[in-house]
């Protein structure tokens, strides 16, 4: 097998969906991220925030977008938000994974606050 097949087979595996397969676009998406920063760049820039499955992709993120709000993102984002331990802490925050969907000027998604 030479190179150039190795990257095209690379390249086609990484257009692949992964979770979708096996759940819901419900699923994909968990909840959408509603605090004072992501509520500016929602109104500023149309960018929008959402708590993911921990397995999802870019690829699951952007087919659930549109399936559930008939919008279509420009970019996608993920980013894995680390665990903040016991240490010396009352509280703790758990590790989960958030996307961050850039859309057109024209589309707009409702989240009910």
């Amino acid at each position: 097998m030479t190179f150039r097949e190795i990257r095209q087979r690379r390249a086609k595996k990484q257009l692949e969906v992964r979770v979708l397969r096996n759940l819901t676009p419900h699923d994909v998406l968990l909840a959408p991220v509603i605090t004072e920063k992501t509520y500016k760049q929602q109104e500023s820039a149309n960018v929008y925030t959402f708590k993911v499955h921990g397995d999802a992709n870019k690829n699951d993120i952007k087919k659930a977008i549109v399936y559930l709000y008939n919008v279509s993102p420009i970019s996608v984002r993920v980013v894995s938000v680390p665990y903040k331990g016991r240490m010396q802490r009352k509280l703790v925050r758990r590790s989960y994974k958030k996307a961050i969907v850039r859309l057109d000027k024209k589309d707009k998604i409702e989240i009910g606050i």
